[in-house]
């Protein structure tokens, strides 16, 4: 079963194209975790915050990459990082047009609701 993982944390930049270029690095080793599907790189300058969104395929590799992760903020003097485990609903997901993320089958259809009177 998918695992959603969120993190969360102050961050005092730098943003957008500037942290883009300084964090090459570290988001191809990102992209090379094991169970890793995604991440979404967040960030709000106004309120200095900063994280992202990562599904892993199973628990097992969202738990390892939490702890790995969570070290290595804490290397980079980045504290008072919040993390939250989310199970996901691939039923309910697949319908609001996440089926390509999760790797289901007909990704590029519109899923059809019957709706009752």
């Amino acid at each position: 079963m998918p695992v959603a993982l969120l993190f969360r944390f102050p961050f005092p930049g730098p943003w957008g194209e500037e942290l883009a270029q300084a964090s090459q690095e570290l988001a191809s080793d990102i992209a090379h975790e094991d169970g890793l599907v995604w991440k979404i790189w967040l960030e709000n300058r106004e309120t200095g915050q900063a994280g992202g969104i990562y599904l892993f395929e199973a628990a097992a590799a969202a738990n390892r990459y939490r702890r790995k992760h969570e070290q290595r903020l804490g290397a980079m003097g980045l504290g008072e990082v919040k993390v939250d485990v989310f199970s996901v609903n691939t039923g309910l997901s697949v319908l609001t047009m996440a089926r390509a993320a999760l790797g289901q089958p007909g990704a590029l259809e519109t899923p059809s609701i019957a709706m009752s009177p």
